[in-house]
């Protein structure tokens, strides 16, 4: 009888303490970076974990991990602060990486967001597409980008006025929508 009720009382601790969980959410990294209602993922380089190098910035990475609530076809655009809207004087190509998938890029202007509260004067928003990713099922990943303008404060500080037009500000996903 004592066993019974052992048993019976052990099964009830164990479902009460495994109600209060949430399913799917207990792997979650503390920093990850959630996806928007509207499917949008913004990933802001001041939020990053991000390596500079001084002697090499071509090596600068800004990296993010990332919950994806909806899979599908992501737009990928670069968002940039810049002072020359003809020109983002990026010398390297930029990687981008999901997965097992690289993006690899040459920034160009495709849009100017004029009136953009992410940037002040002498400085405009300039958004560069740079290809798509398709993610195929909801959870948890590390997007990664390297580029000579993945920048910090502290970094920006030490490079010359004359050299810092440009810097990479932000990663943005967006649905693609058929």
């Amino acid at each position: 009888m004592s066993r019974k009720i052992f048993t019976l009382l052990s099964l009830v601790l164990l479902l009460v303490s495994s109600c209060g969980k949430k399913s799917g959410s207990e792997n979650v990294s503390e920093n990850a970076v959630l996806q928007k209602a509207d499917g949008t993922i913004s990933l802001k380089v001041e939020s990053a974990t991000c390596y500079n190098d001084d002697v090499n910035p071509s090596i600068n990475t800004a990296e993010w991990n990332v919950v994806v609530s909806k899979p599908g076809t992501y737009k990928v655009w670069l968002s940039s602060a810049t002072k020359d809207t003809t020109s983002l004087s990026y010398i390297n190509s930029v990687k981008i990486s999901l997965l097992d998938k690289l993006i690899e890029v040459n920034p160009e202007i495709d849009k100017v967001v004029l009136n953009s509260d992410d940037v002040s004067y002498p400085y405009f928003r300039a958004d560069s597409y740079a290809g798509s990713f398709y993610i195929s099922e909801p959870g948890e990943y590390s997007i990664q980008v390297i580029s000579e303008k993945v920048l910090t404060k502290e970094a920006m500080n030490r490079i010359p006025s004359g050299l810092n037009d440009t810097k990479l500000m932000s990663v943005i996903l967006t649905p693609m929508t058929r």
